[in-house]
């Protein structure tokens, strides 16, 4: 417990000395963005998913089968914004490689406009999902969880994915002392898992009592956070910037 504790505070408050710098509590902060949009699209968009991949995957062999509830054209559409996205990511990541503070920040800052923009629709239609708010919403919100999850990629701090638990899971059990490993990082990775899940507690509350454009503002609100912050902390020589070896 003591060695969770400790490692949970190094995340939340990394020491100067830590190679990855303010990344960790960053990405944290994009972890419970995952679990907001998510609780925004599968309960309020007709179950999809634009962050979880693997789950709109499984819906749209489900869908494709005669489920009923589940709708293939919004799983595609979510696919292919989600992939997008991840294209784009992987343009700026490559652009961007030498300097990881100038990534996340300019990553977040396109993400805020593309949540912006999906949060003003929904204002504007005052909640009401028609067919084409759904997809309008899907395109936008697609797109910048595929840019947020190659960024995530790039980046490259260790069980900080932002937008999938399977592998910190699983690291949890299989590394533990209790499976015989050395349990790294315990701290950290169920931060991540408890980011999420604060995320989609926070955002289903939301969207189940009709507040699917409050849902969407809170999370433009942690976007611009992140950005503003990640600018601020961002310096030429910030020893966190270069990419890890």
């Amino acid at each position: 417990m003591r060695a969770l504790l400790t490692d949970a505070a190094r995340t939340l408050m990394p020491p100067r000395a830590d190679r990855h710098g303010p990344l960790p509590p960053l990405m944290l902060t994009l972890t419970v963005v995952t679990g907001v949009i998510d609780a925004v699209t599968y309960l309020g968009l007709g179950h999809v998913f634009v962050a979880n991949m693997t789950g709109n995957v499984v819906f749209l062999g489900f869908a494709l089968a005669g489920a009923q509830g589940l709708s293939a054209l919004a799983s595609i559409v979510s696919l292919a914004a989600f992939l997008a996205g991840a294209l784009a990511g992987g343009r700026l990541g490559v652009r961007l490689a030498a300097h990881r503070g100038r990534l996340l920040a300019i990553s977040t800052g396109t993400q805020t406009a593309l949540v912006a923009a999906a949060t003003i629709t929904a204002l504007v239609t005052d909640n009401r999902v028609t067919t084409a708010v759904q997809y309008t919403l899907i395109v936008l919100l697609g797109l910048g969880m595929g840019l947020q999850n190659a960024v995530a990629r790039r980046l490259g701090v260790p069980d900080m994915t932002t937008t999938v638990l399977t592998l910190t899971l699983t690291g949890l059990a299989a590394d533990s002392t209790l499976a015989g490993g050395a349990a790294p990082r315990p701290g950290r990775r169920v931060l991540a898992v408890l980011a999420m899940f604060l995320g989609a507690l926070v955002g289903a509350q939301l969207v189940l009592h009709g507040q699917l454009a409050a849902a969407l503002g809170l999370t433009l609100l942690l976007l611009l956070v992140t950005t503003v912050t990640t600018y601020r902390l961002a310096t030429p020589d910030a020893p966190w910037a270069p990419p890890p070896t």
